[in-house]
Formats: structure tokens, sequence, C-alpha cells
């Protein structure tokens, strides 16, 4: 094919392992993949975690991550074997002719530079453009991909924007360069269902306008429908169908290929509660430090013991400044908070021992929300040493029955999170906060970076938990599939405001608000052409009004 751009030929990928007790070996991690990508077109790479998608998308850039080796075949791109170029070469084809938007912006951005710094840097270290033909590049793409304030976003700091916006500014960086393939690794998994049409619309765009080809991996299904021509399905580091977008959600051939396509989220029977919240928010207003204006705006909602709130919202919102509050992060300007019968102190640094056992928090970002230099097993017993005194082979035990619980079993005690997949990074980090035993848990988006089935267990998992355990959990996510599955109520929030609030039945049940009726509009069906109905529906309503 004269516009073929990619052609992968028996990939294998491999790493050495070091088991306790044992000598080092060599394992193999991709088996003799295959699969071709023309100009403009997009081959969507789907699986569980530790599929080999990631590791796969970025041998297309010859890099082997966190000391995994690229071991047999080929890597055609533009018409060269890029596996058998030279270092010059390799460093002209990434950041050049390939990009890489990665699942975490959070962990990739540098916080020291401006967002606009690092934006350009390829596009002008590779002689794409002049830096003031890149910044304007830059601003044409941040407007594209519906980033506020587009002329001056990039004259702020990673951490002044939010998880949505930097995976945003992440997409917008690899665009910039006008690359010819761009890798996008989970490019929407941290932002909210509003957003993420916009996103997923503007990456269509971008093929479409500029011709550039990518792989689009993901483990949402209804995704990677709107976006992919073709999709393969990987298990365990092999393929297990392979075929156009419309073959694999439609008439999937292979049992494993059904399952993805199947998986439909648990059930979670609403209780009424009877008793006294185990937490009480009354009439929370807060701003950040150094800043004249508020970012929640007297919010007030009840959990009860054994119980789910699903808090969902936008990019932005203030999902996770409510997160912050409660946990003591960001002491509020007016308002109090109740927990297990007792009012918390506003800031952290005055709350007990027993307050920071009881009220636990999994973090979105699982790169971020562990210290690469620790082990499994230590990141693990922190919590056991430091709440309960265990020590020794009591303290070892009771860190394998919580790898247990969480579906990872043996042999993960001494890996290192750089030795992780993405989702059992996740796994880790709720292994942590069980440990201490919670009455509350806030869990921060926790099953984004998984894929379907994996979510779908760790979402059993955790309810399970909660039947014996009577723990609360504080559910901040934006899939509504989610929500319907594991919530008992639900708060709707924007800018910084409760605007629908009671329990599932209710906020679910029309009629809704403008805002909750976008929510429930925007989230992707397992459709091929959805995506561009709903940009036309919204259109027609813009044109309406």
């Amino acid at each position: 094919m004269s516009d073929q751009l990619l052609k992968v030929r028996g990939l294998k990928i491999g790493a050495t392992v070091y088991p306790p007790g044992e000598k080092p070996h060599d394992i193999e991690i991709v088996h003799g993949v295959d699969f071709d990508l023309a100009k403009g077109q997009v081959l969507g790479l789907i699986g569980e975690s530790g599929a080999g998608k990631s590791t796969i998308g970025l041998a297309t850039m010859a890099y082997g991550r966190g000391g995994v080796e690229i071991t047999g075949g080929e890597v055609w791109v533009n018409g060269r074997d890029i596996l058998k170029s030279g270092l010059k070469d390799v460093r002209s084809l990434r950041g050049g002719e390939v990009t890489y938007v990665s699942q975490s912006a959070a962990a990739s951005f540098n916080p020291a530079k401006k967002i606009m710094d690092q934006v350009v840097e390829a596009a002008v270290e590779h002689g794409k453009f002049s830096r003031k033909d890149a910044e304007e590049r830059a601003r044409v793409l941040f407007a594209k991909l519906g980033l506020p304030d587009p002329d001056n976003i990039g004259s702020r700091f990673p951490h002044q924007v939010s998880g949505g916006q930097l995976q945003r500014c992440m997409t917008a960086l690899a665009l910039c360069p006008e690359p010819d393939l761009v890798v996008f690794d989970e490019p929407t998994t941290a932002l909210d269902v509003t957003t993420q049409i916009d996103v997923l619309m503007a990456i269509k765009e971008a093929i479409r306008d500029t011709g550039v080809a990518a792989l689009y991996i993901t483990h949402d299904l209804a995704v990677v429908a709107q976006v992919s021509d073709d999709i393969m399905v990987l298990k365990m580091g092999e393929t297990v169908e392979y075929g156009t977008t419309d073959q694999i959600i439609n008439t999937p051939k292979e049992e494993y290929t059904q399952a993805l396509v199947s998986v439909r989220s648990i059930d979670h029977e609403e209780k009424l509660p009877g008793i006294e919240p185990v937490l009480k928010v009354q009439n929370i207003t807060a701003r950040y430090k150094g800043t004249n204006f508020d970012v929640l705006h007297d919010v007030s909602v009840d959990l009860f013991p054994g119980q789910t709130l699903a808090v969902v919202g936008e990019s932005g919102s203030g999902k996770s400044t409510l997160a912050r509050v409660i946990t003591g992060l960001l002491p509020p300007s007016s308002g109090r908070i109740d927990f297990a019968g007792r009012t918390l102190s506003p800031d952290l640094a005055g709350r007990s021992r027993e307050d920071l056992r009881e009220l636990q928090m999994i973090y979105q970002m699982a790169d971020v929300a562990m210290n690469p230099r620790q082990t499994v097993g230590t990141i693990i017993g922190r919590p056991l040493e430091f709440y309960f005194g265990l020590r020794g082979s009591e303290k070892q035990k009771r860190i394998q029955e919580l790898l247990d619980e969480i579906e990872l079993g043996d042999g993960f005690q001494d890996r290192y999170p750089a030795e992780l997949s993405g989702g059992q990074k996740q796994r880790v980090c709720i292994a942590r906060a069980l440990a201490a035993k919670p009455k509350l848990i806030i869990c921060d988006e926790v099953t984004s970076a998984l894929d379907p089935l994996v979510a779908d267990g760790i979402l059993k998992l955790l309810l399970n938990l909660q039947k014996i355990e009577d723990v609360a959990y504080l559910f901040i996510t934006h899939d509504l599939a989610t929500v319907r599955a594991i919530a008992d109520s639900i708060a709707v929030m924007y800018q910084g405001r409760v605007v629908r609030y009671g329990s599932k039945t209710d906020v679910l049940t029309p009629p809704f608000d403008d805002y909750t009726d976008l929510l429930l509009s925007s989230v992707p069906e397992m459709k091929l052409g959805w995506l561009e109905e709903v940009i036309a529906n919204r259109k027609m309503e813009s044109a309406g009004n």
C-alpha cells in the first residue's frame, strides 16, 4: 500500500524478572504481534490491564519502558524498519514523526515549566515550526480541544489547571509538531463525559484534517467504537481478534472479545439509611490559598454507613476539591464536617490518628500516588505498621491477604511500581487504603485506569467489602455507568455547586435540569456513529437557542 504508514511484523517484547529467592530470568510479554496502519486511519488496541497495549504502542517509537526490551520482529514507519535505525534516526522519529499522549498527564508534565514551553518544545526542536509559529499553532489546538482561555492557558504551570485540562494540553503537545503517527494511550481516561466528547471529536477532526494516523489504546469499547477504523483485541501479549470496528463491536468471533463487548455493570440495591450519617458535609465554602474567589459554594451532602455517594460532574466542577476539604488538605472558609459522630478539624494537622485511619483516600493517578522506590509490600505494609503496629510474619501475612483480595496474588510483594501495569498500580492503592480498615474511603476515579473486565471485578470487590465491613464510599467519577452500578445516592456538581442531589433513582429519573441532562446524554454508547449524532444534536440545539 502506497499510503501505508506503519507495518508491524512478528513483534516480540521481553523483560527480565527478579522473583524473590530465585534466579533472575527472562520472560516474553508480547508474542509475535502483527498489524498494519495506513495514513489517516485509526487502530484501536483494547484488552485487559497488562495485555501489552501500552508496551506495543511505545514499540512503534522503538522504545521499551521500565526495563522492557524489544527482542524480535520488525516495526516499519514510513518505509524503514526503525528497530534497525541508528540513534540519530530514532531521536528524529520521536516527537517528530511519531508522538505520544500518555495516560497520566500529571506524571508526564514538568511541574517547574510552563505549559506552553512544554507543548511547543518538540515542534521547535525538530525544526517543524519557529517558536512564534509553534505557539500560534498551540493556541489554535487549545481552542480546538475546548480549553478555557486558549490564548493564555499556556502561561500557566501544570498544577494550575485541572487534571482533565492537563490531559487536553498533552493532546495539543502531541499534535503540535504535525506528526505522521500519534499513539494515544488512554487519552480520555481522566476526562468527564462532556469533555470527552469534545476531545474525541477534536481527535477525529485532527486525523481527518491532517491525515495523521493513530494508535488508540483504551479499555473503553464505547470510546474506541467512535474513533477507530479497525480494532485489535489483546490478551497477555497475544492477538485474540483483529478486524474492522463494525465486526469487533457487532459480531465478535472470539469468546474473550464477546466478554469484553457484553460485560455489564453490576446492580447495586438502594437501601434506606434509617441511621445517622457517617459523613455530614454542611454548607462548605472553600477557596485556594492566594486566590480571592471561591471554588466550592455552600456544599452540603450526607453519606451513611455502608452506602455509596457518587459525586459526578465535569472536570473543574469541584469534585476533587470537595475531597480535599473532607480529608483536611484544604481547610474550608466556612461550614463544618462531621465524621463518625464527631466534628473533624478543618485542617489535617489537627486531626487524630483515629481520624486519619478511619478516613482513607484512593487517588485518581496511581502513577503519582506511590513511591517508585518502595516495593508493593512496603507500600501496603506502611499503614499496617502505623495504625496497628504489625511487624514481621504477622504483617507479611496481612499484606498477602490484601493482595489476594485485590486479585494480584503471590509474587507481587517484592515488585516495584514500574514493574506493574496501570491497573495493577491502582489495585495496590486500593489495598493500601483497605489496610487501615477505614469507615469511609474516598475513591477518586479509582476505576478510570482499568479495562471493563478488571473494573467490573474491582467494583464487585469494593461492594463485597462494603457488605462485610459496613464501609462507606464517596465515589468521585465521571463514568455514569459506574454511578449506576455502585451508587446509593448521587450529587451532581457544576462550577463548585451541588446542582442535583438525592437517591440514585431520583437523580437519574426525569425531568432533568439542563446540566444533568447534558451529563447523561454524553455517556458514550457502543454504537457506530454515536459521536457524530451527539455533536449534530448539540449544534441543532445551539442554533435553536
